[in-house]
């Protein structure tokens, strides 16, 4: 007894019609369009990032041009004539898929341009679907521009591209040209959600929710991450198994470890940030958490459901609520400058949890400085900047100071005190400046 050899869910979900296109609606409503009306052009292109459905889409469009039981007023594919199985799998004898990034030169576009004299065998156009466009040559392309203006009446093209700027435009001005979005992360949740019920199984909603993020759109990338994870789950997809599997930090861990950044406390946050790499997690992906997690706080303080989405928990929302609430945004927008920052310092660096620990050492400094409406007015009210030079004095100082707001008072000897009163006029706007600098959108106010 033969055993049915397993189809990856890209493949065996792979769209069979229009409407099952994800996240596509403009595109579908478009191409419904042109063929209800009988407008389809001779050429067409595709452009958009991994996994969103190009290639998919190239085949529906040959199927929607050669099914031979399509009914009149009907623009989808029936998917059971012989045309529409044989393209659907890319055997059909008509329908030419070429792969750009391996065939670029102008000897392998000669063969294109050799044989679309000929009518098809046995659908009604020959169709070549030629992916990673780009990668042709430029000898090739040229070589391509007068067949592609004016093709026999039998005769197709497609094009898939993730990069559209390497077209030339001699190229682009004789094609449709349709640009294929990210699929959003609640749609992708739904469309997973939905697959999982056609294969008898469940799923945690925040799980679907990691998966969805984790995806950044990609359709062929959330069902591969979901291969993964139900080889390790029986019945039913658990947020745990998800985040150990991709190495992923909750979200309420994650605002943890940005509380302790914004409270200064450095010890307790190495501490937690050594807890989490010892897990499976990477120095750049924490950091990267960090950041969205920063985001995320800094977007929820202007308390606007639209803007925060549906991405959070509750719980974490209340956490980001507790954030916002006691930090103003000066912090957390200079937060975001060091964190984003230490992305090109981990990457050259040969020890990059060394450099996302003296960067998260830099943050809890840098979050527990006077906050810039105090220094500022400590020194247009007092006339100098004395203030900010025993600040500098006593950096090392500080790094134990809790408060925010506490100006360190004067431990320096009667001479500096007189030194800095001879240069109270010339050194204002120098201090101030300095100020802005450290909190970038911090303002002066009169």
């Amino acid at each position: 007894m033969s055993v049915e050899p397993y189809k990856v869910l890209a493949l065996k979900y792979r769209p069979s019609q229009f409407s099952e296109l994800v996240g596509q609606d403009t595109l579908v409503k478009t191409l419904r369009n042109s063929f209800l009306s009988n407008r389809v052009g001779h050429a067409f292109l595709l452009h958009g990032d991994r996994g969103v459905g190009k290639t998919s889409t190239a085949r529906l469009i040959a199927k929607a041009l050669n099914c031979s039981e399509k009914k009149d007023g009907d623009a989808e594919p029936c998917n059971s004539c012989s045309n529409c199985k044989s393209i659907q799998i890319g055997r059909h004898v008509d329908v030419i898929e070429m792969d750009g990034a391996s065939k670029t030169g102008v000897n392998d576009i000669r063969e294109i341009i050799e044989t679309v004299v000929y009518r098809a065998a046995s659908a009604k156009f020959k169709v070549y679907i030629i992916d990673e466009v780009h990668m042709l040559s430029n000898s090739a392309f040229n070589a391509l521009l007068k067949t592609l203006e004016e093709p026999p009446e039998h005769v197709k093209f497609i094009f898939a591209t993730t990069e559209i700027k390497k077209i030339p435009f001699t190229i682009l001005s004789r094609v449709s040209r349709f640009d294929l979005r990210r699929v959003e992360s609640d749609v992708l949740t739904n469309h997973l959600l939905a697959i999982l019920q056609s294969e008898g199984l469940s799923a945690e909603k925040e799980a679907l929710k990691t998966i969805s993020r984790e995806a950044a759109g990609s359709v062929r990338d959330a069902l591969s991450i979901l291969d993964q994870v139900l080889v390790n789950c029986e019945k039913k997809i658990e947020i745990q198994m998800v985040n150990e599997l991709l190495g992923k930090i909750s979200k309420s861990n994650i605002l943890s470890l940005l509380e302790l950044i914004i409270k200064g406390n450095t010890k307790e946050a190495l501490k937690r940030s050594r807890d989490f790499i010892n897990g499976n997690t990477s120095a750049s992906l924490l950091l990267q958490e960090l950041l969205e997690c920063l985001h995320f706080v800094s977007v929820s303080s202007l308390m606007d459901i639209d803007l925060t989405g549906d991405n959070y928990s509750l719980e974490e929302k209340k956490l980001a609520e507790k954030l916002y609430s006691t930090t103003d945004i000066i912090i957390l927008t200079s937060l975001w400058q060091i964190l984003f920052k230490g992305i090109d310092e981990l990457r050259v660096s040969p020890e990059p949890i060394t450099s996302l620990e003296m960067l998260l050492i830099r943050a809890c400094h840098m979050s527990i400085l006077p906050s810039p409406d105090t220094l500022i007015k400590s020194v247009l009210d007092n006339g100098s900047d004395r203030t900010m030079r025993i600040y500098n004095l006593d950096r090392k100082s500080s790094l134990k100071t809790t408060e925010k707001g506490e100006i360190i008072q004067d431990h320096t000897s009667e001479i500096e005190n007189t030194q800095m009163d001879r240069s109270v006029e010339s050194s204002d706007s120098s201090a101030v400046k300095e100020i802005l600098d450290i909190f970038p959108g911090a303002t002066v106010k009169k």
